[in-house]
């Protein structure tokens, strides 16, 4: 059974950043099920990353929770909704997307720092994502920049393959540090299949190459809570959803966006 501490949801309001052993262990066959057939027959936000001189294969995808039903189980059935309104303190939560990130043998090419917020559509202090490895992963973890979702300004987002900004005004955000450079504290941790990583939207962050002769494939899901609401950026969001019709103020429509937390019995 996975239980959320006092010391659990501290550090994540302090940090942003929490790690939950065990979260997924009980759906660690379900999730690489999931994760074949979205490799398999990729959804239209797939992309495989490629960069000239990087070797290996990076593939992520996001949006499939409606067309992979291991995944529909998983944020059915598991503890995560619970785990996450704990530790945002939140009576409700919303799903916003799922994301795979799988990183074969030998991919050279590392996620870049970046923070998840600038790039969404959602503004509000209870947001989590949450990050398990299906593999055992050690220098392909991923790594967070601890308290850097209370930097005051957002990161700049950028394009992963050619670093170009996302939205035309650079001004309202902070260009992105070198937190190895810059001697900020950075969180990460050897992990099992089905542990995770739960972190504020604003939290910045990153993972290595994999050297190792093992995948290492991930699964995320980006959740919100309360005060979660739609906001108006100045240039394209990722992911889009087109035609959502939703103004700045409103609550994310539970048609797109379902409410998993409190459960409802049907």
């Amino acid at each position: 059974m996975v239980t959320v501490t006092k010391d659990d949801i501290n550090s994540f309001e302090t940090d942003g950043v929490v790690l939950i052993r065990g979260l997924f262990t009980d759906y660690v066959d379900t999730l690489r099920a999931g994760v074949e057939k979205n490799m398999a027959n990729p959804g239209p936000f797939a992309s495989e990353n490629e960069k000239v001189g990087e070797t290996g294969l990076f593939f992520d995808d996001y949006c499939n929770w409606q067309r992979i039903p291991e995944f529909r189980e998983v944020i059915d059935t598991s503890a995560v909704a619970s785990v996450a309104a704990h530790l945002m303190r939140a009576e409700t939560v919303q799903l916003f997307h799922d994301h795979v990130l799988v990183k074969e043998p030998g991919t050279s090419m590392a996620t870049p720092w970046h923070s998840d917020g600038p790039y969404y559509f959602v503004e509000g202090s209870q947001t989590v994502s949450f990050w398990s490895p299906l593999d055992p992963v050690k220098e392909a973890t991923l790594r967070l920049v601890a308290g850097s979702h209370r930097c005051g300004k957002p990161f700049l987002p950028t394009r992963w393959i050619d670093k170009e900004s996302f939205f035309p005004n650079r001004d309202d955000y902070m260009a992105i540090p070198d937190p190895d450079k810059e001697g900020m504290r950075i969180l990460e941790w050897e992990m099992h299949p089905g542990d995770a990583v739960a972190f504020n939207f604003d939290v910045l962050h990153s993972a290595r190459g994999n050297a190792s002769p093992l995948r290492r494939r991930a699964f995320s899901l980006r959740l919100v809570g309360d005060d979660a609401r739609f906001i108006e950026r100045s240039g394209p969001t990722s992911p889009p959803f087109p035609n959502h019709n939703m103004a700045t103020g409103q609550k994310l429509r539970q048609d797109w966006f379902p409410e998993i937390w409190p459960k409802t019995t049907k």
